[in-house]
């Protein structure tokens, strides 16, 4: 078995160091990622919302001519 020295402890805590520092790149790297998704989640959230705010609108109006045409059907349960 190798003789423990200071050099070798050295050793190992700089390649721990070189690993760690690795480490903390990608971990930035994974965040910038997340924080691109995030972004595009929320803006497709606010395009589906304007949608359903559109479609309770064209609901809306469909309701009214069909009522002025006398056309209402009963609603499906």
């Amino acid at each position: 078995m190798a003789e423990v020295t200071n050099e070798l402890i050295y050793e190992v805590l700089k390649g721990i160091q070189t690993r760690l520092e690795r480490f903390d790149e990608r971990f930035e790297d994974i965040s910038e990622e997340l924080i691109g998704i995030r972004t595009h989640m929320h803006a497709s959230q606010g395009e589906i919302n304007r949608i359903y705010t559109r479609l309770g609108a064209i609901e809306t109006r469909i309701d009214r001519v069909e009522k002025r045409l006398e056309i209402i059907t009963e609603p499906a349960d």
